[in-house]
């Protein structure tokens, strides 16, 4: 059986390893690219081939072209076509908004937004060619209001996304759906690790059902956008947050 293709960037730790877990479950052979995440994305890959698919690991640094390019290369080599792209690689820097150096915002931007163009411009022209393809891009609800003081270049890059997703869908129209994710406040062990209880409760108080987002809660929605249930989604930036009080 031929088996469609999805590639997902980021996927070595969390809400990129639950996605790419998700869909090998739906049958995808699933490429789990990672930057410095190894021992995660070999420990995925040895629960994808146990589930019958066919996974591959690569290292590549998204911001750099000649690593995509290779990356990229390397899947149709192996498999002949990518059916699906989910931009999930970020990185945030955290620190408030007089300190951030010059060199920590052009990283986040390097790899949240010109690692997103990257990947999305070399897989994209390949799915153009094929007469199909998704690309669902990780934005985040920052990129649409500004929460917290320390997150200037996160904010940035994720608004640079949701952006960047419009002229996707218009460059690789009409054989190509581009959508964009924008999950609130998910309760990633990344994200809660360093954050008191009562933050926590607080940011919680905030949401109409009651409770922080899952990194299942996100996979499910891509899985769905990947689906050809989605064909007439395109263009769209989806707020996955569980309902916030204020936005009414």
């Amino acid at each position: 059986m031929d088996r469609k293709v999805v590639l997902v960037t980021g996927a070595g730790r969390g809400i990129g390893s639950v996605i790419a877990l998700e869909m090998a479950k739906e049958g995808y052979n699933v490429v789990l690219n990672y930057c410095h995440s190894e021992d995660g994305a070999n420990q995925l890959c040895k629960q994808l081939t146990a589930l019958g698919t066919q996974p591959m690991t690569y290292q590549c640094d998204i911001s750099n072209e000649n690593d995509v390019k290779n990356m990229v290369d390397a899947v149709v080599k192996k498999y002949g076509h990518i059916d699906v792209l989910v931009n999930n690689a970020a990185v945030s820097i955290d620190s408030l908004f007089r300190d951030k150096t010059v060199d920590d915002f052009k990283k986040t931007l390097d790899v949240n937004v010109v690692g997103t163009f990257l990947v999305s411009k070399y897989v994209g022209e390949i799915m153009y060619d094929n007469h199909y393809g998704k690309i669902i891009n990780l934005s985040s609800t920052n990129g649409i209001n500004t929460y917290y003081p320390m997150c200037v270049d996160y904010d940035v890059s994720k608004a640079g996304i949701i952006s960047l997703t419009h002229n996707l869908a218009v460059q690789f129209a009409p054989y190509v759906n581009v959508n964009a994710v924008a999950p609130g406040f998910i309760a990633t062990e990344s994200e809660v690790k360093d954050m008191d209880e009562e933050f926590i409760r607080q940011e919680e108080e905030k949401i109409m059902v009651g409770r922080a987002g899952t990194e299942l809660d996100v996979a499910h929605l891509v899985k769905f956008l990947a689906s050809d249930n989605a064909r007439f989604i395109n263009n769209q930036v989806i707020k996955i947050d569980g309902g916030i009080y204020g936005d009414c």
